[in-house]
């Protein structure tokens, strides 16, 4: 399996507007791929406008919020760079396609590292920050996946809120948990 590294990516729509989301970008030696689902604003913009920027950042509450529809999150300038990154990101990568490998479901945007800059330091791992991550990304495939397994991956990744979270962590969480918690009650309705 490839590295696949998590982040927030902006790519801007034919006008120029930037829009944001969560994906994970997979390395491929010096390429970095992003393979968007059809239909996304994120495949239509770059197949408009080539350029994308990768925001990393450690801050749980932004993956929370992207998937559950918040998308106004403050986003920073980059000099001489289309695309801008998220103002909180602890760094960035500047990423240009060099060509598109077609697929009815994820095409896949090859991409050249033409920059990355690091913005503030990064002060190690933390187990509740990983288990919104995943309850995030579980998050988005609520109509894919069976009760049973979603209920499942929760209880397991709440043992690592219950221990190592912060305010920060807790406040994703809760945005996750409400999200699933509408999707499953509609299920049962």
């Amino acid at each position: 399996m490839p590295l696949i590294h998590e982040c927030v990516v902006t790519t801007l729509s034919p006008v120029g507007r930037p829009h944001i989301a969560p994906l994970g970008l997979i390395e491929d030696g010096p390429h970095w791929i992003i393979a968007p689902f059809r239909p996304s604003a994120t495949l239509f913009n770059l197949s408009q406008t080539p350029k994308a920027t990768a925001s990393f950042t450690d801050d749980a509450r932004v993956f929370a919020g992207l998937v559950v529809g918040h998308r106004t999150f403050p986003l920073t300038d980059i000099e001489n760079w289309p695309a801008p990154r998220l103002s909180c990101a602890l760094a960035h990568a500047e990423l240009e396609v060099v060509r598109v490998e077609e697929d009815e479901i994820r095409p896949r945007f090859i991409c050249r590292v033409k920059h990355t800059e690091a913005h503030r330091p990064f002060l190690g791992m933390n187990r509740a920050r990983a288990a919104v991550l995943e309850a995030a990304i579980l998050a988005t495939r609520l109509g894919r996946l069976p009760r049973e397994k979603i209920e499942s991956e929760i209880a397991y990744l709440r043992i690592a809120i219950e221990k190592t979270a912060g305010e920060a962590e807790r406040e994703a969480w809760d945005m996750v948990m409400e999200k699933i918690a509408e999707h499953l009650s509609r299920e049962t309705a």
